[in-house]
């Protein structure tokens, strides 16, 4: 038999994927649809066309695209990237279309219209290695580019990837300077991005789980020190703890490159720690390594995970970041297990755990005079005591412990914002603003950070500026379930009803896994049924709500949110004897809330909303 003829062509290949696909389809598929439909109609099609390139397969989320010139393949990489900054402005941030790009030349294979051969798996490959909003290319099309284009190109040396034989030698369009940035906006696209999920607890005590997750906790908080790196918040990458995990899809689903992973086994003074560093795209161990310590290295341990990971993703560690990172938090073990205690109480967000948290905190000052963290641990218990539940504590005392935490670090970022929301609930109000804002100057990734600041714009009526906050946090912990239900509330402060109806959808999606992982919190249940309620479900609004009340009856959050529910159920007198109740025990901070909560208008049309006013302190 004749052999058949194969026709090759030498082309440049794009291969373009959208980034969180599959958590943008399970939010809202239609509006995801339309949306994805509308980008590619009215610009990335057209601006293919325009730098000669011929799509020639759509994979649902990904496209294949090719190019007679690798420098207009270049070019229009980086003006798709370019573009869809501006096409995300005003949409909400877990909304946002973004891809990610991998460029190759080579031969390839042609059937028809499709291409297939090595080429194209490379592209496809080498998209899988670029950040969101990125764009990765192999060493042939550094090299035909050259001088040719006004691009920095930041070798990333060679990489091992999935089902192509021989290492591939990377580099990364550096975007920062290929890009302008929106409205002055530092781009994050361009930084590596990374996901520490929880190490698992390898002692054979269940107690000690909270000494695993206080590790993993303070190595994403050293990484967030880091300027070069964008972070993955621990309520986002808590929520995959205990699961059987495929990690590239966990990296696809989360929008990141690298992924962390490591376990914990204590055993009475010694302790072992193995951690490891993977490429997202293709499952490939980039680092690993074993530590069997004493417990008092435990700190040297951590700094030396961490200075790894940031050495492996050839990121420039500044001097002041090695400073914070190398900073001990204390030299007492003890106190640190205390506090790490503390930590895990305080996340719980109830009455009774922030209660034990402080008794924790407290503790391991007592350890450790010198230990900044556990003051600012105090601090943030106090104000949370005060503003949510009434606990009396005079601002001027918890202030003196957001400035112990200070004079002892004055570099702390926990601390300032520790102060800044104290002074929220002061006759100072304005003067918490420079605490936040130093907060995130030192740690632009702190959610804590971003979700007080957000707090005291609502609080002030600024709600354009609460929902800046409020997506920003959204953004560093994408499946968290409580920022897009205060995010529903700010949209219809602000008349923007479809994002409110949303992020109400999202919000309650996300609160009822939570409530399956633990049923024993209140917070989801609390928060879901008053925006159940919003979205006209009153049935299931009421089993929530019965639900919150039954785990928390005397909690004085869930008597607001209960309130709130009431309210919306048209049940006015029953949500007024609430209201009573709780703007007896409530700061100022809270009660501006109220005042600015637009959920509540029959509130304020009731006459006994005078009543309601008489008891605002």
């Amino acid at each position: 038999m004749a052999e058949e003829n194969v026709e090759r062509r030498l082309a440049a290949i794009l291969a373009a994927d959208v980034v969180g696909y599959s958590r943008l389809m399970e939010a809202n598929e239609e509006r995801t649809m339309a949306a994805l439909k509308h980008h590619r109609r009215e610009f990335f099609d057209p601006t293919m066309a325009k730098h000669g390139g011929r799509i020639f397969k759509v994979m649902g989320d990904g496209f294949l695209v090719e190019f007679a010139s690798v420098l207009n393949a270049a070019r229009c990489a980086v003006e798709v990237q370019r573009g869809m900054i501006g096409r995300n402005e005003g949409v909400p941030e877990d909304r946002h279309i973004k891809f990610r790009i991998g460029i190759n030349v080579g031969d390839l294979i042609v059937d028809g219209d499709d291409f297939y051969g090595d080429g194209v798996n490379m592209a496809a490959r080498l998209e899988g290695l670029a950040s969101p909003g990125g764009i990765s290319c192999s060493a042939a099309v550094r090299t035909q580019i050259g001088n040719k284009l006004e691009m920095e190109f930041l070798d990333q040396g060679e990489k091992t990837v999935k089902n192509i034989a021989q290492p591939v030698h990377v580099y990364f369009i550096n975007m920062a300077e290929a890009a302008p940035t929106a409205k002055g906006a530092v781009p994050r696209h361009d930084k590596p991005s990374v996901a520490v999920l929880p190490f698992a607890n390898m002692s054979n005590d269940p107690e000690q789980e909270f000494f695993s997750d206080g590790i993993t906790e303070d190595i994403i908080t050293d990484l967030s020190k880091v300027s070069g790196l964008f972070v993955i918040s621990r309520n986002t990458v808590f929520a995959t703890k205990g699961k059987a995990l495929n990690l590239e899809q966990v990296a696809k689903q989360l929008g990141v490159a690298y992924i962390v992973e490591g376990s914990v086994r204590k055993a009475g003074n010694r302790v072992r720690i193995t951690a490891q560093l993977i490429e997202g795209a293709t499952d490939g161990h980039l680092w690993a390594e074993r530590y069997d310590r004493d417990l008092s290295d435990i700190f040297a341990v951590q700094d030396e995970i961490t200075q790894t990971i940031v050495a492996q993703l050839k990121v420039k560690l500044l001097p002041e970041e090695k400073e914070a990172i190398e900073l001990a938090p204390t030299g007492n073990v003890e106190a640190y297990t205390t506090y790490l205690r503390g930590r895990q109480f305080f996340y719980h967000g109830t009455r009774s755990g922030i209660v034990l948290a402080n008794r924790m905190f407290a503790r391991a000052a007592e350890l450790d005079p010198n230990y900044a963290l556990a003051y600012a641990g105090m601090a943030n218990c106090a104000s949370t005591l005060l503003s949510m539940h009434g606990v009396e504590t005079p601002i001027a005392d918890i202030l003196r412990l957001a400035d112990r935490a200070l004079a002892l670090q004055p570099d702390l970022a926990e601390a300032h914002a520790a102060r800044g929301l104290a002074l929220m609930q002061s006759n100072n109000r304005a003067d918490a603003v420079p605490a936040f804002e130093r907060a995130l100057a030192l740690d632009p990734n702190s959610v804590d950070a971003h979700g007080f600041y957000a707090r005291y714009f609502a609080a002030m009526g600024a709600f354009d500026l609460a929902a800046k906050h409020y997506m920003r946090a959204l953004e560093l912990q994408p499946d968290d379930y409580q920022v897009p239900l205060m995010l529903q509330q700010i949209m219809v402060s602000l008349g923007r009803y479809d994002a409110a109806a949303s992020y109400a959808r999202l919000g309650v999606k996300r609160a009822e896994a939570w409530l399956h992982l633990h049923p024993e919190d209140s917070k989801p249940a609390q928060l879901g049924a008053v925006t159940l309620a919003y979205l006209g479900e009153n049935d299931r609004a009421r089993d929530w709500l019965d639900r919150a009340l039954s785990i928390d009856p005397d909690d004085n959050v869930v008597r607001y949110n209960a309130a709130c529910t009431y309210a919306l159920l048209g049940e006015v007198d029953r949500s007024i004897d609430l209201l009573e109740v709780y703007l007896k025990l409530v700061s100022k901070d809270q009660q501006l809330w109220f005042l600015n909560d637009s959920d509540l208008e029959n509130i304020r049309a009731h006459p006994r909303y005078p009543g309601l006013l008489a008891l605002m302190k």
